[in-house]
């Protein structure tokens, strides 16, 4: 098969985004920031459902999440709901492949000259950070994959039912309404597996709850602010594709 078509060009280039940034955010996902320290203000404390002290604390996924969304959401809309469900269930083995990957170099005996090293003036175990960086635990791992998987079924099911109401019209409401649902699932899906399920950290289901939703709050604003870069995204499409082919291929992929 060679790429010769613009559309199988534009498929190629927006499932290698897909796919690159599903494997990226789990992987700088391990880092947790502070949103509040990152713009530069106070911290909030918030008190919810009896558990205190809570801020904005995010997993550095969050950076590309909102991408992944975004090209589910084009790719759903010129391609339809199979390749969608493709480049889902492919991302997921894929992440599950890169993992295996990880945990057989975290096995490999390190070079003694490479273990202690001075970074910025400090000493550094070199083995130590890489397995703290890289060696995720298994709860985690299977609850960031299936989070994945059920966010993914579900933003495609709910943009075609939204698109079978609005037709061709309201691209934001299908966009984002499918989005703000989909991340809403797997911010508690993730949490609940990685967290509740997992004997290690016996957090209790009002913990769960309180964070998931300051996470979705974060979550839910992003998905707002990122509207207009999908008008972008879909707009320079359009232009690469032409009117006819564009109108064509979005009228097959609602079939």
């Amino acid at each position: 098969m060679t790429f010769k078509t613009k559309e199988s060009r534009l498929l190629l280039i927006l499932g290698s985004f897909f796919v690159a940034n599903a494997i990226l955010s789990e992987f700088i996902g391990v880092k947790i920031f502070t949103v509040e320290g990152t713009l530069g203000i106070k911290q909030f404390d918030i008190n919810l459902l009896g558990v205190p002290n809570l801020s904005f604390n995010m997993s550095a996924g969050v950076l590309t999440w909102p991408l992944i969304f975004i090209m589910t959401d084009i790719i759903n809309e010129y391609f339809g709901v199979r390749q969608v469900r493709f480049l889902s269930v492919l991302a997921a083995i894929l992440i599950s492949y890169a993992f295996f990957v990880v945990a057989a170099a975290m096995r490999l005996s390190p070079s003694d000259f490479w273990v202690n090293q001075t970074i910025d003036g400090h000493p550094l175990n070199m083995n130590h950070a890489f397995a703290g960086i890289f060696g995720q635990g298994m709860w985690i791992i299977v609850g960031s994959v299936i989070a994945f998987l059920v966010g993914q079924i579900a933003d495609v099911f709910i943009f075609h039912k939204i698109k079978k109401v609005t037709g061709e019209r309201a691209l934001w409401l299908r966009a984002t309404g499918s989005t703000v649902i989909s991340q809403f699932i797997d911010s508690f899906v993730v949490i609940f597996i990685a967290f509740y399920l997992n004997p290690q950290y016996h957090w209790s289901w009002q913990m769960v709850t309180a964070i998931g939703l300051v996470n979705y709050t974060y979550k839910f604003v992003v998905a707002i602010l990122m509207t207009p870069l999908l008008y972008v995204v879909h707009h320079v499409i359009d232009r690469y594709l032409g009117k006819d082919l564009s109108q064509r291929m979005i009228k097959m992929a609602g079939r």
